[in-house]
């Protein structure tokens, strides 16, 4: 069959896709599909450089005040959570998390020798390197590795987005990307690619048959990654967000037979260095109305004690407010756990010292390495010394 270059670059790119969804499906036919231990984590970056300290508010504190004059949050106006500390009045179901002991906070997380470059500072947390070290694989990624050392197409880690992150992306497994089934399924039909597939033979080392092969195979399994994907919805009504899109669609699969343990999930950008208060109001709005409608859906199916969201983001903000009524890159921050399954909740540890800083910015108390040493090691059972080396012990929130 003659194929022109234009109807060569769409096949490849149908074929492309095939590498971001459907095979983590097709692999759970197979007998290397790993079965779960019935614990689900999510985790939520925050993208950007979320700023800590106008989320979990330090009421209490002059310097605090005295350095935000313009975009300082009042006491009054927080929620809050003890006599010290107020969280954001948009994240109203976080308070209630908080009072029902559902919510657990750590300040102060980072890691020695900050680095200030979106870019870099995420590659580290998402590798979960030293700041001078250049590691290729992801935390998510050595999990996966470590988790499954034969598998083809791992299934144990999605990230619900169109590329996938370096967290997800180990030396020898990789993570599944995708967002949208049923796009998937609809491309899948036409007839085009019917022919295409069905009329192509597959030749070692040529990398048109490869391309052809794999549209094979996208057609082949589009169909039951459809119908897996719809085969037990959910009945709540998310909001029309994108985030409330991606947490739906996690629902969804998290009441399925799929035994995904990881999800990983994206919402920003958080940087805020001009007019932060209206930038952080509308995504903290966002994100906590998508987390509570995806908090009673797991609820109410019974799953929410075997499901966990953590969130981290790059770094944090400067404490003093800049001339835009913003805040400048920073560093130490503080990460949200949410699920029914925490043995310790509300604020692990003390606020931020603002009297102790360097250069203007806060100074990490809490290394991320350890809290990830945590949760490979308690809440996904793995072997978190062979996926990041040792740390000096383990938090006790899970």
């Amino acid at each position: 069959m003659i194929i022109n270059r234009k109807t060569f670059i769409k096949t490849s790119s149908l074929a492309a896709a095939s590498f971001l969804f459907p095979n983590f499906l097709k692999a759970l036919t197979l007998p290397e599909a790993l079965a779960a231990n019935g614990k689900t984590l999510i985790i939520l970056q925050l993208s950007g450089g979320n700023d800590g300290l106008n989320t979990i508010i330090p009421v209490q504190n002059d310097i605090y005040y005295q350095s935000r004059n313009q975009i300082a949050i009042r006491k009054e106006d927080t929620l809050l959570l003890n006599d010290e500390a107020g969280i954001h009045p948009n994240l109203r179901f976080f308070k209630e998390l908080y009072d029902n002991g559902e919510l657990a906070i750590m300040n102060n997380v980072g890691y020695p020798d900050p680095n200030k470059s979106h870019f870099r500072s995420m590659d580290i947390w998402q590798s979960a390197s030293d700041s001078n070290q250049f590691i290729n694989s992801g935390w998510l990624g050595r999990y996966l590795d470590e988790a499954c050392h034969n598998c083809q197409n791992p299934t144990q880690a999605i990230e619900i987005d169109d590329l996938l992150s370096l967290a997800m992306k180990g030396d020898r497994n990789k993570a599944i990307a995708f967002r949208d089934p049923k796009k998937l399924y609809d491309n899948s039909q036409e007839t085009l690619y019917k022919k295409l597939a069905a009329n192509h033979h597959y030749h070692d080392h040529d990398l048109a048959s490869y391309l052809y092969n794999t549209l094979g195979d996208t057609i082949q399994n589009s169909g039951y990654i459809f119908e897996e994907s719809k085969a037990k919805p959910t009945d709540k009504i998310y909001p029309a967000t994108q985030i409330g899109k991606d947490f739906k669609t996690i629902a969804s699969l998290i009441k399925s037979d799929i035994n995904t343990q990881v999800f990983y999930l994206s919402v920003g950008s958080f940087d805020t260095h001009a007019n932060q208060n209206q930038r952080q109001n509308q995504l903290f709005k966002t994100i906590n109305d998508a987390v509570e409608t995806f908090t009673r859906d797991m609820k109410d199916s019974g799953k929410f004690n075997d499901v966990m969201i953590m969130t981290f983001s790059e770094f944090g903000r400067r404490v003093a407010q800049n001339a835009s009524n913003g805040t400048d890159h920073g560093t130490a921050n503080q990460m949200f756990f949410i699920s029914g399954g925490l043995k310790q909740k509300g604020l692990l540890n003390t606020l931020p010292d603002l009297t102790r800083l360097n250069d203007g910015d806060l100074i990490y108390s809490e290394d991320f390495r350890k809290v990830y040493a945590t949760v490979l090691k308690r809440w996904l059972q793995s072997d978190d010394h062979k996926i990041l080396g040792k740390y000096n012990g383990y938090y006790d929130f899970i």
